[in-house]
């Protein structure tokens, strides 16, 4: 397989074991760098096994259905691979504040579904970071933290 492949295959099993259905974090420190940053807009930055981990366990916890799925073939140049997402979850866990925008008490009930798009880089067959732009505007309303106009 070429570079590009490999890639994606490390991806792949990242989007499904990271962020699929249930999460396996024995899988960050199989693929991911020991000092791999994961940035998205809905939440601060994440650098580090254990932050990333300790981050997945809080959104887990707090949103025990999340789950997000590829909605596109990944397109692979070089080290960098990138991804279209659609995901979300129910917020039936305990309260909530990794969000920028604010928190949520235990259990709202709310739902987000939303999209994105991830550019990951891969190098040597880790994960060295994950940049995403999601829709968080729509999450955020979707959860009540925002107010549609």
């Amino acid at each position: 397989m070429s570079r590009e492949e490999d890639n994606k295959a490390v991806v792949v099993r990242w989007f499904t074991d990271f962020w699929g259905a249930n999460v396996h974090l024995n899988v960050v420190d199989e693929i991911a760098s020991p000092d791999m940053l994961l940035n998205y807009s809905l939440h601060e930055p994440r650098r580090g096994r254990d932050d990333i981990k300790a981050f997945m366990t809080d959104f887990r916890s707090a949103f025990p259905d999340l789950q997000f799925g590829a909605t596109a073939d990944l397109i692979a140049e070089g080290d960098y691979v990138v991804g279209q997402w659609k995901g979300g979850g129910t917020h039936t866990g305990p309260a909530f504040d990794d969000f920028l925008v604010g928190s949520l008490p235990a259990a709202t009930g709310r739902t987000m579904q939303f999209t994105g798009t991830t550019v990951l880089k891969v190098v040597d067959g880790k994960i060295v970071e994950e940049i995403g732009l999601d829709d968080g505007v729509t999450a955020l309303t979707q959860l009540g933290l925002l107010k549609a106009v």
